[in-house]
């Protein structure tokens, strides 16, 4: 008979990979919330105007990719809040497709997959 779920101890190991990139996800959200706060460092007010409008383009680009990259990783933090919880209703590691578990290699280094290999390939 096939494995429904992953074993408590199973679930223990991936809940403790995922809370440590869960902090470490958060620390880097934290550091891109405070560049996107700091609108003010390393300004141009003092330069040729010419220059001051070339670098406050960049400076513009720049932020734009900031705030997508703190984007990104709010979306990352969400995903991995959802994995600890379907740790804790056991239902982690399965396949939101095929209904089989997920590999423990994937999981390993995606915690906040929901589908299997074969099922992202079938998209």
């Amino acid at each position: 008979m096939a494995e429904t779920r992953y074993t408590d101890s199973d679930l223990n190991e991936f809940r403790d990979l995922i809370d440590e990139k869960l902090k470490t996800a958060r620390e880097n959200y934290d550091e891109l919330q405070r560049a996107l706060s700091h609108q003010d460092d390393n300004t141009t007010d003092d330069t040729s105007p010419t220059f001051k409008m070339m670098e406050d383009g960049s400076e513009t680009m720049s932020r734009e990719e900031t705030a997508q990259l703190a984007a990104r990783q709010e979306k990352f933090i969400r995903n991995l809040q959802n994995a600890l919880l379907r740790i804790k209703n056991k239902t982690f590691g399965i396949c939101r497709v095929t209904g089989k578990l997920i590999p423990k290699e994937r999981l390993r280094l995606v915690p906040h997959a929901t589908m299997s290999i074969e099922a992202k390939n079938r998209q």
